[in-house]
């Protein structure tokens, strides 16, 4: 069983703190940027950064649903969602870049053993980082 990764990022025209403000909100900006792989998005608690809970279901291939409930924590430049049901581990981090910032996305987990962990080690992190591209580029057009 190894680790399998997957990282996209973005320039936006916000300011780090701001553009941090938006990806650690649960309740108003992330359900306007996710993509149409997630369902049942639901805040459990919270809604603004540390200690919120959330639920969704995000499907990642025609036959690969995972269903998520992600605790979040807040640094002075990440979010990180820490799944309850598996090994998942997404992290946003934010960095400054001119009058802008970069926000990256970068998902983790154990993978499977075998032959299937080969080949989910080689197609999933593709998938992937298809979908982060796609509540990016939402995220882009959310912080304008």
């Amino acid at each position: 069983m190894g680790q399998v990764s997957a990282s996209s990022s973005v320039d936006v025209g916000a300011a780090p703190e701001a553009a941090l403000a938006a990806v650690a909100d649960y309740q108003t900006v992330r359900p306007r940027i996710l993509t149409e792989h997630y369902y049942d998005y639901s805040v459990l608690e919270g809604g603004q950064g540390a200690g919120t809970v959330v639920t969704w279901s995000l499907k990642a291939t025609e036959k690969r649903t995972r269903h998520v409930k992600a605790t979040i924590t807040v640094s002075a430049d990440t979010v990180t969602e820490t799944d309850a049901n598996s090994s998942m581990v997404t992290t946003w981090t934010v960095t400054p870049k001119g009058t802008g910032s970069t926000v990256t996305t970068t998902t983790t987990w154990n993978g499977a053993g075998g032959i299937g962990g080969f080949f989910e080690k080689t197609f999933a992190p593709l998938g992937l980082k298809k979908i982060q591209a796609g509540v990016l580029a939402n995220l882009a057009r959310e912080l304008g």
